[in-house]
């Protein structure tokens, strides 16, 4: 209840995994005779993983139904007052209200809120050049966008297809393209390919990615695309080359999206995101909560706040605001920036520091990298699998791993997170008891022989 007795009113702004988690687990916790929830989402569809896009552009998996954990339907049977087509267009702080408007109709009003919860996610890289805007140019946030860019793949009889930055969604959305058919180029501003992770790491991806047949463009910078009579995207331009498009994908990265939380005064950082305590509350307000892809959270390794959109953490961070709003408590302690992608057979992994995050923040180490296989030498179809890891010169705490292979390569680097979380050195990890058979890992896991390496590195200094 609030202070006039009567029942409190939750606002949230925001319908996917972050804000409908945190209104669920308020539910859980208080009643609708206690708490009333209203949700604004301004899409058509709520608690959905963006996370399945690609792979359901590549028909591996279905959707868009499929992709969807919670309906607008059955939230609304918890008790949750979902309002769909509904974006919330101004933050009254001191008001306590927002201002909602129908997408569709345009009507606006004002809703008060006791508690708000903002979960406004993020929204991809767009640069201002010319052409980008042009039909056929395709981000990849939503579930909206997943179906808009299927429906432009069968409107379109060429079958060349550009991708545009080659970070997780870039890779991912190129393999897409590869499934659909489609002769894919990957036009990369950086270096090589996957800039969270070191460059020599980089160099594996790129040069799996080009023996599947994808042509991989680095140090590339887009000047502008150009378009066809029918305005439709016809090629994407860099300074030095033209490379036609019959389609192209945006997989630049994603900001933020606090238009809404700025122009209301709320703290943000320097990644643009909102600044939240350990009960994921906005700083110096104590009754906005924000979680999900809009905030920013503690580097656990390096100390300091950075921007990670996974919807790993946007549900969490709603479990722990919900059950702050719900009367419990709750804490989000920070990441260590564990991530996990694939190009067709190849996987990815990173969790912890790259080379420049160290340098950065001012923490001197040792790397090393090693060759294994994600089996025993002997058994069948043992293949290839490539390590490496940085350690704290001196103390050898572990401070970062990247592992590039095949099947099994991923989910190793769990190991290293939870490692990282424990604040480990890599003397420490040599001695963990993992599992072992010769189907699954040699004798020394690939990530132990790079310990037992970093260590002895470690040592020598």
């Amino acid at each position: 209840m609030n202070m006039n007795g009567a029942r409190e009113r939750l606002v949230v702004v925001g319908g996917d995994a972050a804000g409908m988690s945190a209104a669920s687990q308020a539910r859980r916790l208080k009643g609708p005779d206690e708490l009333e929830i209203v949700a604004f989402e301004r899409g058509r569809f709520s608690s959905y993983s963006a996370c399945g896009i690609p792979y359901w552009v590549g028909g591996e998996v279905a959707g868009p139904d499929a992709l969807i954990a919670r309906t607008p339907e059955e939230h609304r049977a918890r008790d949750i007052d979902l309002r769909m087509r509904t974006e919330v267009t101004e933050i009254d702080v001191p008001g306590g209200r927002v201002r909602a408007r129908d997408v569709d109709s345009g009507a606006e009003s004002w809703t008060s809120f006791d508690k708000l919860v903002i979960a406004t996610g993020a929204r991809p890289v767009r640069p201002e050049l010319p052409g980008m805007d042009a039909a056929g140019v395709h981000g990849v946030q939503t579930l909206e966008d997943g179906q808009a860019l299927l429906d432009s793949l069968a409107r379109t009889r060429g079958r060349r297809a550009v991708v545009v930055g080659a970070g997780y969604i870039g890779v991912e959305m190129a393999e897409a393209l590869l499934h659909r058919g489609y002769e894919v180029t990957v036009v990369n501003r950086g270096s090589e390919p996957m800039s969270t992770l070191d460059p020599d790491m980089g160099r594996l991806v790129h040069t799996a990615m080009t023996g599947l047949g994808i042509t991989m463009v680095d140090d590339a910078e887009v000047t502008r695309l150009e378009t066809g009579e029918d305005g439709r995207v016809r090629a994407v331009v860099t300074r030095d080359a033209t490379y036609p498009a019959d389609v192209v994908v945006l997989g630049i990265g994603v900001r933020p999206e606090t238009t809404v939380a700025k122009a209301a005064g709320l703290p943000l950082g320097t990644h643009g995101g909102l600044l939240t305590d350990l009960a994921m509350r906005v700083r110096g307000h104590a009754n906005i909560w924000a979680g999900g892809d809009c905030v920013e959270v503690l580097d656990l390794v390096s100390g300091q706040e950075r921007h990670i959109a996974l919807g790993t953490h946007a549900n969490k961070h709603g479990q722990v605001i919900g059950s702050n709003v719900g009367g419990g408590y709750a804490t989000f302690p920070g990441v260590v920036g564990t991530a996990v992608s694939k190009v067709c057979d190849l996987e990815i992994a990173r969790t912890g520091l790259r080379e420049k995050d160290a340098d950065r923040v001012g923490l001197r180490y040792e790397t090393v990298t090693v060759e294994s296989t994600n089996s025993a030498g002997y058994y069948p179809n043992a293949s290839p699998m490539t390590v490496k890891m940085l350690a704290e010169r001196r103390t050898g705490r572990l401070l970062g791993v990247q592992i590039v292979g095949r099947e099994g390569a991923a989910k190793r680097v769990d190991i290293a997170a939870v490692a990282l979380t424990a604040r480990m050195t890599v003397e420490q990890m040599t001695a963990l008891d993992l599992g072992y058979a010769p189907p699954f890992s040699p004798v020394w896991d690939p990530v132990l022989v790079a310990a037992r390496k970093a260590a002895t590195k470690v040592r020598g200094t």
